[in-house]
């Protein structure tokens, strides 16, 4: 027999004496090996009470099901892991559990946690009444829908703890034969650590990637669309129009929307009883030009063709993911001032607004392209005859236009006249730094920032008179309801209850809601789903407080509170910008 036969021999045996090694020492392998471990079922039990508490905005019964599934689920995790330890402590210190004990423990839980799901399942019934009474809803929710709550999350519950058994079992898998060769210690880390590589790499390089992919896909070919009704304008102050460097066609379907539903002449003669003029309206799209300095130039030199130098206002206008502007901002304007205005926009995704949110750098800069490029133009005009220069930001359009501000109070005062800002992001510069530096006293959801000379926080309009001191010019405006998620979300609602739960709390914050680690930042991210589910003033969802805010800004000459009243009304019925715009 030749050498390379012997060593064949040799690796047959070798492997032979491996695999039977193996085979003694493993049991079978399945993915529900054991029933669950009493500690995991009580934390999770715990956790699925816990998630059935209050939090900012009512939820559909699918929903709270949903969320008291992934609750229970980490809670099971974590209770699985304490009753390790405990496991391990009592045999280190010679204690043995008798079958007897572990037989009542069963029992008891058995009997404890049916009846703490289902007295708390039904008590939430009376909670969430509490969250749609103080969200202006009608408290009453249907009784058989909430019964079909721990069905829901007992699903979920199941579905995601046997993902985790079979990711423990190729755990197992991999950990056995290695441990023939290194410390069992160190083949299970090892197993733990290939494990995570894997499930970190299958979610982000091939689900998390082709989930992306795909909605970017579909929002690219959604915004190649036309909201129906809209048409290309032929007016010169426009555009889109043939005359326009910024193609129609190259807008986007938020684009079109935003000069095709421009405030017609006639209707503000109609509103004003006096002559009005043609509003300006540019807006240019990422298919407009190739680059963003291209794009912000192409913005400056439409502002030219158009006249948008030569208006009493101009509005630089953050816009939201999909580059929706809400035109409850951008109307109002154009009512007070008689068309005599110009406003400027610029698209930088397609994406809607919670998938843009993970990219804000597009956001930030675009902002700051347009409004430099805007203000640099606007610099070299005589003082005494350019237009009033104000800034307007929805949501993600809000940190757009405050990141073009570098996020400070004394670059908004010194270079623009006025801003308003709806509902702002966690991640707002701006808003970050002059929330944390408010006065002592004032709350977090209406803060007082230095004698509010310049700033100012509302979420009705007699807000404004807070503090009851002079206000001077410039004048910008914060609008954030107490209970919108978009605003309260944060990565550090985690670990640190927020300032925004202390009384006095905000009129359409429930008083039954409590913060909780890790849980109440759960709750609050789902709450996002919910956001513009809910009544105008009320969540995500502002309605006509931009035309009150504006007239606080801007003081249109010989306006009246009538006017005011008037203009809201006319402009009740504009649909407001969603999450998914």
């Amino acid at each position: 027999m030749g050498v390379a036969g012997k060593a064949l021999n040799r690796t047959r045996d070798w492997t032979r004496r491996v695999t039977e090694r193996v085979r003694r020492h493993s049991g079978p392998d399945r993915v529900v090996r054991r029933r669950p471990c009493w500690g995991g079922i009580a934390v999770a039990v715990l956790c699925y009470c816990l998630s059935l508490t209050p939090s900012l905005l009512p939820r559909a019964w699918w929903l709270q099901g949903l969320v008291a599934g992934v609750s229970a689920v980490v809670g099971y995790a974590v209770g699985a892991v304490l009753e390790t330890l405990v496991r391990f402590l009592l045999r280190w210190a010679g204690f043995r559990i008798r079958p007897r004990v572990r037989r009542t423990v069963w029992s008891a839980l058995a009997v404890l946690g049916a009846a703490a799901v289902v007295t708390v399942t039904a008590w939430s019934v009376r909670w969430e009444g509490e969250v749609r009474r103080a969200v202006a809803l009608p408290p009453q929710v249907a009784g058989w829908q909430w019964v079909l709550v721990p069905v829901v999350a007992a699903f979920v519950g199941t579905l995601l703890l046997l993902i985790g058994r079979t990711v423990r079992l190729g755990t197992r898998l991999v950990a056995r034969p290695l441990g023939v060769h290194v410390p069992r210690p160190v083949a299970y880390a090892t197993g733990v650590a290939l494990a995570a590589f894997v499930i970190v790499g299958v979610v982000q390089g091939f689900l998390l990637r082709a989930a992306l992919d795909a909605i970017e896909s579909g929002a690219s070919l959604t915004d190649q669309g036309t909201t129906e009704g809209v048409h290309q304008p032929g007016l010169p102050t426009l555009s889109g129009t043939p005359r326009s460097a910024a193609h129609w066609d190259t807008l986007g379907a938020r684009g079109r929307d935003f000069v095709g539903a421009a405030t017609a002449r006639a209707d503000i003669t109609a509103f004003t009883g006096r002559s009005a003029k043609d509003p300006v309206r540019v807006y240019v799209g990422l298919r407009t030009a190739d680059t963003l300095d291209e794009r912000a130039a192409l913005a400056v030199r439409e502002l030219e063709r158009t006249g948008g130098f030569s208006r009493k206002i101009l509005a630089v206008m953050g816009t939201t993911g999909t580059g929706w502007i809400n035109d409850q901002g951008s109307k109002p304007l154009e009512y007070m001032w008689g068309g005599d205005t110009a406003e400027v926009a610029m698209q930088y995704s397609y994406l809607p607004s919670w998938v843009s949110a993970l990219t804000e750098d597009e956001a930030a800069d675009t902002g700051r392209a347009l409004f430099d490029a805007v203000y640099a133009k606007w610099r070299t005009l005589p003082a005494d005859s350019r237009p009033r220069l104000l800034v307007y930001g929805e949501s993600l359009g809000s940190f757009s236009m405050e990141s073009a501000l570098d996020g400070s109070l004394p670059t908004l005062t010194s270079e623009t006249g006025g801003a308003l800002f709806v509902g702002p992001t966690y991640d707002n510069p701006l808003w970050k730094r002059v929330t944390a530096q408010r006065q002592p006293g004032s709350p977090e959801w209406r803060p007082v920032v230095g004698d509010g000379a310049h700033l100012r926080f509302a979420q009705v309009p007699t807000d404004y008179g807070i503090p009851p001191a002079p206000w001077g010019e410039p004048r910008a405006v914060y609008l954030q309801n107490g209970s919108d998620p978009v605003v309260w979300w944060s990565p550090h609602l985690a670990l640190h209850q927020p300032d925004w739960l202390d009384r006095p709390r905000a009129r359409d914050v429930s008083p039954a809601m409590r913060w909780y680690p890790l849980l109440t930042f759960w709750q609050v991210a789902c709450d996002l789903a919910g956001a513009d589910s809910v009544p105008d003033g009320y969540g995500h969802r502002y309605g006509t407080l931009p035309t009150s805010a504006w007239v606080e800004i801007t003081q249109p000459p010989d306006w009246t509170a009538a006017d005011t009243a008037r203009l809201a009304g006319l402009l009740e019925s504009v649909r407001e910008p969603g999450l998914l715009d």
